[in-house]
């Protein structure tokens, strides 16, 4: 008894115990495969093709290895160019061994387990009210202003440039420097007076102006 099969796109001629090499199937080495796409089935001079005389027929077969074929080498060049192309494939194939042919079927072909069905994500809640914001802080209240330094150029031998410079070491007022120290003033005459102004003027001078 004979069987023309079709797998991958391909007819095949089987026969019980042959082993034929046919395009990639979906089944482990060892394992069971019945093919139902039977187009022929033949025993003798006696011929059976096509419905219904072919309805339910099967072809079982042995997975023996999963393999590839021998890699096929395609060059691509096109003329006055300097295009030059080398690929290489290796299809996939399925030794299988041929163990039964059955003119009525009975074997039942395994199907492949569908994939599990993702659970369906929940449907989206009514958007909530966007909480209110929160009344904004009331601002705190502006430090008072620092008291207005005194206009320390009036103090003779003392201009914008030296002012400045008694400001920044910490002495904006007449009162500070009507008490200064020896040592203070030392510090000053080094770094703003230069000389100029003696101490004695100066502490005079900013008693009367306070």
């Amino acid at each position: 008894m004979f069987a023309v099969i079709k797998t991958g796109g391909k007819q095949y001629k089987v026969a019980q115990d042959d082993v034929i090499t046919v395009e990639k199937l979906a089944a482990k080495a060892g394992s069971e495969f019945v093919f139902d796409n039977v187009l022929m089935i033949g025993e003798g001079e006696k011929v059976d093709m096509g419905e219904p005389s072919l309805a339910g027929a099967q072809v079982v077969g042995e997975v023996v290895e999963q393999t590839r074929a021998d890699k096929v080498v395609t060059v691509k060049k096109r003329q006055r160019n300097t295009y030059r192309r080398k690929l290489g494939h290796r299809q996939h194939q399925t030794v299988v061994r041929i163990t039964d042919i059955l003119a009525k079927g009975g074997k039942k072909v395994a199907a492949a387990k569908a994939a599990p069905k993702k659970a369906e994500a929940p449907k989206a809640e009514a958007k909530k009210e966007a909480p209110k914001a929160a009344p904004k802080a009331a601002a705190p209240k502006a430090a008072p202003a620092a008291a207005k330094a005194d206009d320390l150029t009036k103090l003779t031998g003392v201009g914008k440039v030296a002012a400045g410079k008694l400001v920044d070491a910490g002495f904006t007022s007449f009162a500070q420097l009507a008490a200064l120290t020896d040592a203070q003033f030392a510090e000053l005459d080094t770094n703003v007076f230069k000389g100029r102004v003696p101490f004695d003027q100066i502490v005079a001078e900013s008693k009367d102006l306070a």
